[in-house]
């Protein structure tokens, strides 16, 4: 229904945009002739959406998870692996990496060093669904390491792209069974574990005879590093050499379990060998890690049969993450503009309502939600994109309202609907998507406190899982509200 207002406007917020050399005898015409040039009309438009099943998105290696969960609420299944490069733990101050050749005990007949143990250590910062239940992975080597130029999406497949060494066996292939939360622990430590206060880890043994890609063989992995570290203490010296000629990296495969999925916080690699320092016998360890400075990729594999079939609910819409169902919003432009060619959308607000969940242990709904063009969907993330409120906006989950408000996308209406009238536009040229999302923030102090800077915005990774009101063609329950600002004939 259209409504007409005549445009009233308070003198006070109009004096502030008069000319500083106005005269008072000249101002009350002003304004008053200013006013009569304008009218403001109201509508309101149907809404329609429906649910996109995602085949990948891009990964940043920031958000790493392991592990398989299934949504109890909606029954689908998610996997997450991992592939990471690793470096030396390099120090700020002087400290050396190991001891010195003459301090170290542990050698073999030849007198070269020898790690008399060797794990790789992958720490949880978070534990999804059932911290006992029994999983499995399994380690592989990198035939070479992740390049760092290169923008991988969640359906990357290292196994099929030769980045994993393939040596008649002389690879590391380590299979490991484990639970994430370890059932030895004490009950205080795992409640600091589950609440967060702490880290809980697992530690894979790779102490099996290990044989490198120029066939010489060593005692174990840990071996293998320490004397390379000992013979070439300049591939140290930066990641490139180090990845490149001692340690491509890991790739970290889940290969069976259900129930957990965890949020992998760090990965490390301890060689342990025995020492003399200050006098003392010791145990000393040289220390690969995965740090935030290499290069990691992520794979996610949903259950797409499933996730298809979710899809097709015609009851509601979903947003599902990681990478597994987006909302697709068809804007009624035409409508919009028809009879106001010539007017400005001054305002177009849209809202999306969130169904209440139906299970207590139902997945959170994504916090954060951008809403953009179809056809920006993979640009934007490749190009590292910021919200501009002109192409894409973005609304955060209220649990007062259930749902998520934008309060005026008209700028992407304007591009929608000039992109048609230049005929470059797409046959998705009326379409957006809600996309779950993560915003990175800087955090900057002054004398006047503390202030965040969004400085990113990633694809969202964490099990997150929403059902949203469907919109329809006709009689729609997601309206859009638009308010013109048009000039008097």
């Amino acid at each position: 229904m259209k409504k007409r207002i005549t445009l009233a406007i308070a003198a006070t917020a109009l004096m502030a945009l008069t000319a500083c050399d106005e005269t008072t005898d000249t101002l009350g015409n002003s304004l008053t002739s200013d006013a009569d040039k304008f009218t403001i009309t109201t509508d309101t438009f149907n809404v329609k959406t429906s649910s996109m099943v995602v085949d990948s998105v891009l990964t940043s290696g920031k958000h790493i998870f392991l592990g398989k969960m299934r949504d109890p609420e909606t029954g689908t299944d998610v996997t997450g692996h991992f592939a990471t490069n690793m470096y030396t733990n390099r120090a700020f101050d002087d400290t050396k990496l190991m001891l010195d050749t003459d301090s170290i005990l542990s050698k073999d007949e030849n007198g070269n060093v020898e790690a008399v143990l060797t794990y790789l250590s992958i720490y949880f910062e978070q534990i999804n669904g059932d911290s006992l239940a029994p999983m499995q992975l399994t380690v592989r080597e990198l035939a070479e390491p992740i390049d760092e130029g290169k923008k991988y999406y969640s359906n990357y497949n290292p196994e099929n792209d030769n980045l994993l060494r393939n040596d008649e066996g002389n690879e590391i292939v380590k299979k490991f069974n484990y639970t994430p939360l370890d059932q030895n622990l004490s009950d205080s430590i795992r409640n600091q574990i589950v609440s967060g206060n702490n880290y809980a880890y697992i530690n894979i043994p790779l102490s099996d005879e290990y044989r490198d890609r120029n066939g010489k063989t060593y005692k174990n992995y840990g071996t293998y590093l320490l004397q390379k570290a000992v013979e070439h203490p300049e591939y140290s010296q930066n990641i490139y050499d180090f990845s490149h000629n001692v340690c491509p990296g890991f790739y970290v495969k889940t290969t069976n379990g259900l129930g957990a999925m965890m949020k992998i916080r760090s990965i490390q690699l301890q060689s342990v060998y025995d020492g003399i320092s200050n006098g003392d016998t010791i145990k000393a360890a040289y220390y690969v890690s995965s740090t935030d400075d290499v290069a990691h990729l992520v794979k996610i594999e949903n259950d797409r049969n499933s996730i298809s079939e979710l899809a097709k609910d015609e009851s509601c819409t979903y947003l599902k993450t990681p990478s597994g169902i987006f909302t697709e919003v068809t804007i009624p432009v035409d409508e919009i503009k028809a009879g106001h060619e010539n007017d400005t959308i001054s305002s177009a607000k849209v809202v999306f309502r969130h169904y209440n969940t139906t299970s207590d242990d139902a997945l959170g709904v994504p916090t954060e939600v951008l809403i953009m063009p179809k056809d920006s969907l993979y640009s934007f993330f490749e190009n590292n994109c910021v919200t501009d409120y002109k192409t894409s906006y973005l609304a955060t989950y209220s649990s007062k309202t259930n749902s998520y408000t934008f309060n005026n996308i008209a700028n992407m209406i304007g591009a929608m609907y000039d992109a048609k009238r230049s005929g470059e536009a797409s046959e998705n040229w009326n379409k957006a998507v809600l996309v779950p999302v993560t915003i990175n923030y800087t955090q900057s102090s002054s004398y006047y406190g503390t202030s965040s800077t969004m400085t990113g915005i990633e694809n969202c990774f964490n099990l997150k899982s929403a059902r949203l009101v469907k919109g329809t063609d006709t009689d729609s329950p997601i309206k859009i509200s638009v308010i013109y600002n048009a000039m008097k004939q």
